[in-house]
């Protein structure tokens, strides 16, 4: 038995007006059972609350302002779940909703209450239907697209395949939609700064993400050590296909060394608040050594940050090889910049980064 996380995008379940694309949610009702009467879990990600709330209250262009946003979201949630229950119902199978937030994955406890709830509705044989708390959360912590909590709650139930579903067949070489040569890229086997660029930025003026937003998510979760498919909505089988492997969409293979939950957390889970600028000693001891970042090692400080925020480190022609959560804020860490550990002042913390919150991001 398979376990997949299917991520589904606002253009796939509303219409050009905002409202709820019936026909269009119907056919992925019916295909997630098909996945789970061949034997599979299956986790849904749905994007579309603030679109569907849009009509419902007259409202024509999708606004800016965070509140306003919050407001649509409050209202085209329950109408967006209340069709999915009802579809679901229709092909015997039971939803249940689950709304998370960042710190759902960044803190402990919390992480582990939202596994145990997610895996115990999964043997109850519910489909859980995951979006982002949009209705609380701000425009500090929010993820801005559902495709990275898809790669996030693909990694919390430890899924083995995360299909992230849009309105064109999968990653191309360049946008279909301006290129008429542009080729289906089939397989993928490690996310560059190459293909960041070939996936542009955001699809559709309904949603917030993008094939950018996708391929980001893909990175998250191959890291995460699951197969990632980015298909198109209406394929034919697509679920049932992508979980069993067949010959579907953009197919992103997993990495076989994994990251743990805390540090998947600190590279994907947290927005960079700044950067630290590193001499090549310090590079070299952080990725060959596995050690913490000193003070001594940092030549400057980029942006403003305080204490336990997350900051890249990167070396001095820009290139971002880490993230980690600094123990110092700019202000403290910029006045003992390049100082060796004997010359900081007292009470100051040895390690600007320590090891266990540092993640390497490249080799």
């Amino acid at each position: 038995m398979s376990t997949a996380v299917v991520k589904v995008g606002t253009s796939s379940v509303t219409a050009t007006d905002g409202s709820i694309d019936e026909v269009g949610l119907a056919k992925l009702c019916r295909q997630l059972a098909q996945a789970r009467a061949g034997g599979h879990q299956v986790v849904l990600v749905c994007s579309g609350a603030i679109a569907a709330g849009m009509p419902l209250l007259g409202i024509t262009e999708r606004p800016t302002d965070i509140g306003t946003l919050q407001a649509l979201a409050a209202v085209g949630q329950p109408r967006l779940i209340e069709r999915l229950s009802a579809l679901l119902a229709v092909e015997g199978l039971v939803a249940g909703q689950v709304l998370l937030t960042p710190y759902d994955f960044g803190h402990r406890e919390q992480y582990l209450h939202a596994r145990e709830t997610l895996g115990r509705l999964l043997d109850l044989g519910v489909i859980p239907i995951v979006n982002e708390n949009d209705t609380v959360a701000d425009d500090e912590i929010r993820y801005g697209d559902n495709d990275r909590l898809a790669a996030l709650v693909s990694h919390l139930v430890d899924a083995d395949v995360l299909l992230l579903l849009t309105d064109t067949a999968g990653l191309f070489t360049a946008d279909p939609r301006l290129d008429s040569e542009a080729s289906l890229i089939e397989e993928i086997v490690v996310v560059d700064e190459a293909l960041e660029q070939v996936a542009g930025g955001p699809g559709t003026e309904r949603g917030s993400g993008g094939m950018a937003s996708k391929l980001a998510a893909a990175k998250i979760a191959s890291w995460s050590g699951v197969r990632v498919v980015i298909a198109a909505s209406n394929a034919s089988g697509v679920v049932v296909g992508a979980i069993e492997q067949s010959s579907v969409g953009t197919v992103i293979q997993a990495r076989s060394e994994k990251l743990p939950s805390r540090k998947l957390w600190i590279a994907f889970g947290r927005a960079s608040a700044g950067r630290v600028v590193v001499d090549d000693g310090a590079q070299s001891a952080l990725l060959d050594s596995g050690r913490s970042l000193l003070p001594a090692g940092i030549k400057r400080v980029e942006g403003d940050f305080a204490c336990d925020d997350a900051v890249e480190v990167a070396t001095e022609d820009g290139v971002v090889f880490a993230k980690g959560l600094v123990r110092y804020s700019s202000n403290d860490l910029t006045r003992v910049v390049g100082k060796r550990s004997e010359d900081l002042p007292d009470d100051s913390p040895i390690e600007a980064i320590h090891r266990d919150d540092l993640v390497m991001l490249a080799h």
